[in-house]
């Protein structure tokens, strides 16, 4: 599977947010964020829709293709298109663990993933897109605890604020899925709207 492997920064200049996992004040757009002679050029509705679209591939670290695959379910699944999208995003076990607080960014988490550190239900699953659901319960193996990187997630772990819809425990460093993700309490900065109107266009 292909990858991106863009400059962060560039991502965050260009959506007009912080998108990386840079601390406080070394973004490149935090930086950049009082320069008012920077030139914004006016988008049409279309580059509006498509700049929206990418903003959500880039901030879950999806590819085109997958992406379209998302959309098509969302638009079959019952309920609002845009929020069946978010909530398809939201359940996938690199976000999940990223939202627990496991790793600095969902890349991070993407690769730890990638090299069997992070288990469901005990079980090593090795693909970020899994879909997770109630009742699933997230950890590391207990090979990899004694890992280097590991060193990163017990100081990552307790540093974000975790949503309703998932359980932390902090000392045993591993979450639960209480629930399906609500879009009411997701702030990512998205408008699915914009995402779904692009679609439908073609």
């Amino acid at each position: 599977m292909s990858r991106d492997i863009s400059p962060k920064c560039k991502s965050c200049r260009k959506f007009g947010m912080k998108m990386c996992s840079k601390p406080p004040g070394k973004c490149a757009f935090e930086k950049r964020r009082g320069n008012r002679n920077t030139f914004t050029r006016r988008l049409s509705d279309h580059g509006t829709q498509l700049k929206e679209k990418q903003k959500a591939r880039v901030t879950y670290g999806v590819q085109e293709r997958q992406f379209r695959r998302y959309m098509n379910l969302a638009g079959r699944s019952e309920g609002i298109t845009g929020d069946n999208l978010i909530k398809i995003l939201e359940s996938r076990l690199d976000n999940v663990a990223y939202r627990l607080g496991f790793g600095e960014s969902r890349q991070q988490i993407r690769q730890w993933i990638n090299h069997g550190h992070i288990t469901v239900n005990q079980k090593k699953v090795n693909i970020p897109s899994y879909q997770i659901k109630p009742g699933d319960k997230i950890s590391f193996k207990e090979t990899s605890k004694k890992k280097t990187f590991f060193d990163t997630v017990t100081q990552t772990i307790g540093s974000r604020t975790v949503p309703d819809w998932l359980q932390c425990d902090n000392s045993d460093i591993s979450g639960v899925v209480l629930k399906m993700p609500e879009v009411t309490g997701i702030d990512i900065g998205i408008n699915t709207r914009l995402i779904v109107e692009y679609y439908s266009r073609r």
